[in-house]
């Protein structure tokens, strides 16, 4: 007997409007209801054959079961079948009989004739005028039976469930008496308070299928059709894609919020194509707040402290939790939430939750703040101790007020760092921020501010900064001197202020991180870190005051190695002692000390392996400390380590290798990130490689962005005028050239780094001037001087090759008997050709320290005397790995140095003695591999350390061994250094 019919609309009835309804008596509008529609046609016309029928609609609210039923009560009206119909209320949910009253109140008289008022108006002479209420259920059932037989009759009781038990009474007996009246009962109950076994209004269960037509009808939410049909009908043309996917998302297949979204776009006079962006999102929630502030006019207090509790907890609510902030109440949790479902409120699922966060934001919109804070206080307090996880904790103590417990900003911590980890840097700050609020200690404090500045870093540099100065300040005299009274409070300071100083922020946090320095704990690591980076703040500006080195003992204590590495950098940036800078950068990249050196610092160190050569060490400790910094979120540090692998890779000529790095650094950080005096360096090193490549255009279009305000005056400043120059210079400007390789010349000069290996300004200028020009000269002359000075073999190949390009065809003059000096100079790069490019072997061991002497220097043991080296090709391929540097200056073949006359007979090898290379005793003259593998060896290496410096396994490196050892008739690795000075040397009786 019993039909149950879903909703699945086939044809969609064109929208009519409303506004006419009841006057002419034409259907009610209905959109993607035809199947409903359709049967509910069907019943009335059989109804008028004295067809019985029972129909029961169901549906969550606002999915259209009062159109529905309207509907049907618009279609008997036209029929001529007479119409009683009511709407059940929960105000009158107690009170007797109020729907079988108010029902038998407006049941006609008699037959109603087409053309008279709708239904649910009482005309003049129909219904009961003595408003009296039936006092026994009986007296329902035999009125209504009674106009029943008098002519077909609908009744329509809508929201039954509210209806109060006798009425409910009544109608369930009505329906078991329906056999043999043409009568039809239609009612609709709210799906979210479902009917329980005493509540169910059924046919009599002995009545023929064909005796009472018997149906349930469920309503589902819209389809897409039918909103774009329901969206076309208003505004009588089609609606676009996107539109009408954003109207099925916002609507959520409601009829009435679709309604009250475009009724919003009508009173304002929006169309689908000229509404601002954004307005369809705000018009739902506007439409959903509308709908939850009417409906909370009606809750008793009850309810709406449940529905308050519900608020707060949101999707971990539990009926616990709702006990614990509602309070004592005559209703259970249960019937509440039972009650608050057939309000529309509440979501569907097993958690009591509103539908929206506008919902939420309506339910709690009467509090007052104290009030809100208050109950989500409460909440996040029985969440902690019901062991909830910290999102739910987090959510809670968003809007708490201080709670004042360690938990509480532990889980806003732990929360915080999940969000940043997928993607949520925008709430992480918010959470932060809340974190922040709560009586923490010291340590603590600037732990949260320096997450809170990563996690803004992306979006807000200058924010990040912002938090970051507060982290080195304290709520006392203003500075961090009170502070740091203990190792995790230093530790603390020493990250923030290393967070500054990579991202290039150098001039405001300077005075703050030297009052650290002093106030840290004598003798510790901290202290050390802080006062390296207040050094590196202070290098990195003109004129710096503190002009000598740190006195570092020898060795240097583990503590110390961070002071250790600044100490290398600067040592190499003033390129005064190679040996001291690569000793203290070793010591400071040391894996016992690295613990002890914060990230920057090791980057600080890894440059001066760049500039001392040895880039393969640089970039292993470079790796090491960019995978240290992206598993501890320190986007400045990794983007700091990038940029100097980056200088590294171009410095050993590997310019793919060079573009990665930069390309992952922008990737990391991209040039908003940085602060102004560090934006002008990746663009500096972008230029320098498009330079590389032979593409000018992408170098200028590089060198063209825009730079934010005040990027001007630091050490990238320098490395983007120099990039300049030599962008200059291949386009032919030299006028304008020359001013941009002066002036980053000037720059570096201000901060005392004058080695040619930082940049080579000085060559680069000469070949801006003329052939022969005084200042190119000079200034070709000061270059080698100071590469010499340094004993780079990059640094010095680059400064002799460009001196040999600078000078035109010719090259350097000749040297005679009078110029041994630039003779010699050209000899030992030879001779370095043959060393490998980490600079275990320079030009001090090859020149000596008495390298300024006007006369000839005698030939010794540790200088060898290649015979016309530049004359032949081979000789000084094995420094073509060594010649490039940041510079893009090109290798240095055989070409850019013109042939060698013999050297003096003063200093020529005795007669007899072998060619360099080989060897009086041996069987042969060693090959170029054999003598980078002994020159590794005898300078104190180990098989493994050799072959990973040059790239090969350890069984090559013995194999090699093995040969150099039988060549020079020696018998292991304690002879070999000797060996080679007799057979470089041509040493008598070698």
């Amino acid at each position: 007997m019993e039909r149950t019919t879903a909703a699945h609309p086939v044809r969609t009835t064109p929208p009519v409007d409303r506004a006419g309804r009841g006057g002419t008596g034409e259907p009610a509008a209905l959109v993607g209801r035809d199947t409903e529609a359709g049967l509910l046609h069907g019943l009335l016309g059989r109804l008028r054959t004295g067809r019985p029928a029972l129909v029961e609609v169901h549906g969550p609210p606002g999915i259209g079961r009062s159109a529905l039923l309207d509907h049907a009560a618009a279609l008997a009206h036209g029929a001529g079948v007479r119409v009683a119909a009511v709407r059940a209320t929960a105000e009158e949910a107690g009170l007797p009989h109020g729907v079988a009253g108010r029902l038998l109140a407006r049941l006609p008289a008699h037959p109603a004739p087409t053309g008279t008022p709708p239904p649910g108006t009482a005309g003049p002479g129909t219904g009961r005028t003595d408003g009296a209420r039936p006092r026994r259920t009986a007296d329902l059932c035999a009125e209504v039976l009674e106009a029943a037989r008098g002519g077909p009759l609908l009744l329509v009781v809508d929201d039954v469930q509210w209806a109060d038990p006798r009425s409910l009474r009544a109608l369930r007996l009505l329906a078991r008496r329906l056999t043999g009246v043409p009568l039809m009962l239609l009612t609709s109950r709210n799906s979210a308070v479902p009917a329980t076994a005493d509540e169910r209004i059924d046919a009599c269960a002995l009545a023929g299928e064909d005796a009472v037509a018997h149906h349930a009808l469920t309503l589902g939410p819209l389809s897409d059709g039918a909103v774009g049909e329901f969206l076309t009908g208003t505004w009588r043309a089609p609606v676009d894609a996107a539109f009408l996917a954003d109207a099925v998302r916002h609507a959520e297949g409601s009829p009435a919020l679709m309604r009250s979204i475009v009724g919003r776009y009508v009173r304002h006079g929006w169309t689908p194509g000229t509404a601002p962006e954004g307005r369809l999102e705000e018009s739902a929630a506007e439409a959903v707040r509308e709908r939850t502030v009417r409906t909370l006019a009606l809750l008793p207090d009850e309810l709406l402290g449940v529905l308050r509790a519900v608020a707060v907890a949101g999707p971990d609510c539990t009926p616990g939790l709702i006990d614990a902030l509602a309070g004592p109440r005559a209703l259970g949790t249960s019937r509440a939430l039972a009650l608050l479902r057939g309000t529309g409120l509440l979501a569907p699922g097993p958690r009591p939750a509103l539908r929206t966060a506008a919902a939420a934001r309506a339910v709690l919109a009467d509090l007052g703040s104290e009030h809100r804070e208050e109950l989500h206080a409460r909440a996040a307090d029985w969440a902690h101790r019901a062991a909830l996880p910290d999102r739910a904790l987090a959510r809670m103590l968003l809007d708490a007020r201080r709670i004042g417990a360690t938990w509480a900003v532990e889980a806003l911590r732990r929360e915080a760092e999940e969000c940043r980890a997928t993607g949520r840097p925008d709430r992480a700050a918010r959470l932060l921020e809340r974190a922040l609020r709560e009586p923490v200690p010291p340590a603590l404090r600037i732990r949260l501010l320096t997450d809170l500045s990563a996690a803004v870093l992306p979006t807000g540099p200058e924010a990040a900064s912002r938090h970051l100065y507060r982290a080195l300040q304290t709520p006392g005299d203003g500075s961090a001197a009170d502070t740091v009274a203990d190792a995790e409070t230093g530790r603390a300071l020493l990250r923030a202020a290393e967070l500054l100083v990579a991202r290039g922020d150098v001039d405001t946090p300077r005075p703050r991180i030297a009052r650290a320095a002093d106030a840290a704990r004598p003798g510790s690591a901290e202290r050390s870190g802080l006062r390296a980076l207040h050094r590196i703040t202070e290098y990195s500006r003109p004129d710096p005051a503190d002009g000598a080195e740190p006195l570092l003992p020898d060795p240097c204590p583990p503590e110390r190695s961070a002071e250790a590495a600044v100490a290398a950098w600067r040592t190499a940036q003033r390129g005064r002692n190679i040996d001291r800078a690569r000793r203290l950068a070793r010591t400071a990249l040391a894996p016992q000390v690295r613990a002890h050196v914060p990230l920057a610092v090791q980057a600080a160190a890894a440059h001066a392996l760049v500039l001392t050569g040895d880039t393969a060490e640089a970039r292993r400790a470079l790796d090491e400390v960019l995978v240290r910094a992206e598993r501890s979120d320190a986007r400045a540090v990794a983007g700091l380590a990038l940029l100097v692998t980056c200088l590294a890779e171009l410095r050993a000529g590997r310019d793919t290798a060079a573009a990665e790095a930069l390309d992952r650094c922008e990737g990391i950080m991209p040039g908003r990130c940085w602060h102004p005096l560090m934006a002008p360096g990746p663009l500096a090193l972008r230029a320098l490689l498009h330079l590389r490549r032979g593409d000018r255009t992408a170098a200028e279009r590089a060198l063209a962005t825009e730079l934010p305000p005040g990027a001007e005056g630091g050490l990238p400043w320098a490395y983007l005028l120099y990039a300049r120059g030599r962008v200059a210079l291949v386009g032919g400007t030299r006028e304008q050239a020359f001013a941009d390789l002066l002036e980053c010349g000037r720059q570096l000069l201000a901060r005392q780094a004058v080695n040619p290996a930082v940049l080579p300004w000085r060559s680069a200028a000469a070949r801006a001037r003329e052939p022969g020009d005084p200042v190119a000269a000079a200034l070709l002359a000061e270059e080698r001087r100071r590469a010499l000075l340094w004993g780079s073999p990059a640094a010095m190949a680059a400064a002799l090759g460009e001196g040999a390009a600078a000078t035109g065809a010719g090259g350097t003059p000749a040297p005679g008997r009078e110029r041994p000096v630039s003779w010699q100079y050209r000899q030992a790069l030879v001779a370095l050709g043959t060393a490998p490019s980490s600079g275990h072997l320079t030009v001090d061991s090859l020149l000596g320290s008495d390298r300024g002497a006007a006369a000839p220097r005698p030939a010794g043991p540790e200088l060898p005397y290649p015979s016309r080296p530049a004359s032949r090709p081979g000789a000084a391929s094995g420094s073509a790995s060594a010649s490039r540097s940041v510079s893009g200056a090109g290798p240095l073949s055989p070409s850019r140095f013109p042939s060698l006359p013999p050297p003096p007979a003063s200093v020529r090898p005795p007669a007899g003695a072998g060619a360099p290379g080989r060897t009086a005793v041996g069987t042969g003259p060693l090959t170029r591999a054999e003598q980078r593998v002994a020159a590794l060896a005898a300078g104190g290496l180990g098989n493994r350390a050799v072959a990973e410096e040059l790239a090969v396994t350890p069984r090559t490196v013995e194999l090699h061994l093995t040969k150099v050892y039988r060549k020079l008739g020696i018998r292991g690795r304690p002879q070999l250094a000797a060996a080679l000075r007799r057979t470089a040397g041509g040493a008598p009786g070698a």
